[in-house]
Parts: structure tokens; C-alpha cells; sequence
């Protein structure tokens, strides 16, 4: 980690993320890497930032919403479960809610984020927010961070959300779980630029084929871009693989 941000400061911040969760944690180094920005620990390893935090912390973040959406909502069509679930793990909602819980505040930026502000703030409330639950899954296990989950999320969790238009990602899922009965993977191709201001691209591929390719300053954005792609290269030719 940086040398500007010392022991003390780093201790502080976790001080403050344990007392934000109510939870201390048996392994330190995952509330560190959780609440750590990618520019803090440049040239260092991976594992150091959130970054591998936030992968494990999506999967279970929506394992976790689709079952409490199963059991909330039981008249609820494939499709109404859909549309809510991705309204509430969307960047829009995870950013929300991780400013609600002064996140932003938690956060260990390196010097050259620090000086521009705090640039990309909105995609590193809703990455931390992930990796914070990433990290409580392995170091607290599964009820607890349900209970973390829910305490944050439920107040979200309503049926409103599942009638609001889609976002492209979403109108995506639908549309190739309606017709072909299965959901659009996405990949990261390349990262690009300094760890303050990168930017991603990323494709996404249904049943192998790559049918979208988009940019953006977070995976996420460029996942939302290639959706708009592939939506955009359906009216033409589903099948079609981008040359």
C-alpha cells in the first residue's frame, strides 16, 4: 500500500467500515482489501484492492436478492423477478445505498485519486459495497451477510421496481431468455490506462457468439455498453457474430 496512507489511516477506516457493518473480523486483510481502491495499491498484488472482493461479492449479492425476491414476491412471473432483481443490484441502486451508509467516507484512495475528487465516486460506492460483501461471506459466512443484505436492500424491495423500464442489460436478459432460453455472458477483453482513470471493454457472447462489444471507466459501464451493442445488432441478425 502506499506509504501516504499509513497504518493509522488505514486502521481508522477499518475502525469505521466494523463499526458501520457492527462486525469485527477474524481475517483484517479482508476489510482492508474490501474498502481499498485500486489506485492505493498500484504495483501491488491483486488481491490487495477490492477488486477480486467485488466478483465474489456480485455473485453472492444476487444469489441472495433472487431468493428473497422468491419468497417475497410468490405471483411474480420469471420475467417481474428479472426486471427487480436487476433494478436492485444495479450500479444506480448499489451506489445509492452505499452513500446511505457513508462508504464513500470508508474508502482508501491513493494520492492520484485523491486529487481529482474522488472522480468515478459512483462506481466505488457500488464496487465496495460488493466487496463488502465478499469479504463478510468468507470471513463471517451466509446468514450473517444475508442479514447485512437485507438490512440494506429491503427497502428497495418492492414491486414498483419490477415495472420500471429496463435497463439494456436487463432488456437483453429478457430477450434471449425468451427466445432462446438462456442468459448473455459477459467478458472483460482489455483494461486500459492508469488505475485512477482505466478504461474497460468488455463483449458479451450468447451461445458463444460475440454479439456486443462496448467501453467504459468500470467493467459495469462497459458490460451496460456492449448490452446496448448487442441490442442494437439483434434487429439485424441474432446470430450473427461481430467480425
Amino acid at each position: 500500500m502506499q506509504e501516504n496512507n499509513s497504518a493509522a489511516y488505514v486502521d481508522e477506516h477499518v475502525a469505521a467500515a466494523e463499526k458501520m457493518l457492527g462486525y469485527h473480523f477474524e481475517n483484517r486483510q479482508l476489510i482492508v482489501s474490501a474498502i481499498t481502491h485500486p489506485s492505493a495499491v498500484e504495483n501491488e498484488p491483486i488481491w490487495a484492492s477490492y477488486e477480486r472482493l467485488e466478483f465474489l461479492g456480485d455473485s453472492i449479492l444476487g444469489a441472495m436478492v433472487a431468493t428473497d425476491l422468491f419468497e417475497k414476491f410468490p405471483n411474480m412471473d420469471e420475467g417481474q423477478l428479472t426486471r427487480l432483481k436487476i433494478s436492485l443490484v444495479s450500479g444506480a441502486t448499489l451506489s445509492e445505498v452505499g452513500e446511505a451508509l457513508g462508504i464513500g467516507s470508508l474508502i482508501i484512495f491513493g494520492e492520484s485519486e485523491k486529487g481529482t475528487g474522488a472522480r468515478g465516486m459512483h462506481s466505488a460506492l457500488e464496487n465496495v459495497y460488493e466487496s463488502i460483501v465478499g469479504a463478510l461471506y468468507l470471513d463471517a459466512g451466509y446468514e450473517r451477510t444475508h442479514m447485512f443484505v437485507r438490512d440494506t436492500l429491503s427497502p428497495y424491495m418492492v414491486a414498483e421496481r419490477a415495472q420500471r423500464p429496463l435497463s439494456p442489460k436487463s432488456r437483453l436478459q429478457e430477450v434471449t431468455q425468451k427466445d432462446l432460453k438462456c442468459a448473455p455472458v459477459y467478458k472483460l477483453e482489455s483494461e486500459e490506462g492508469p488505475a485512477h482513470n482505466p478504461t474497460f471493454t468488455s463483449v458479451v457472447l450468447v451461445q458463444g457468439n460475440r454479439i456486443g462489444r462496448g467501453s467504459g471507466s468500470s467493467k459495469k459501464e462497459s458490460e451496460t455498453a456492449a448490452a446496448e451493442d448487442a441490442l442494437r445488432r439483434l434487429k439485424e441478425n441474432f446470430r450473427k457474430p461481430i467480425q
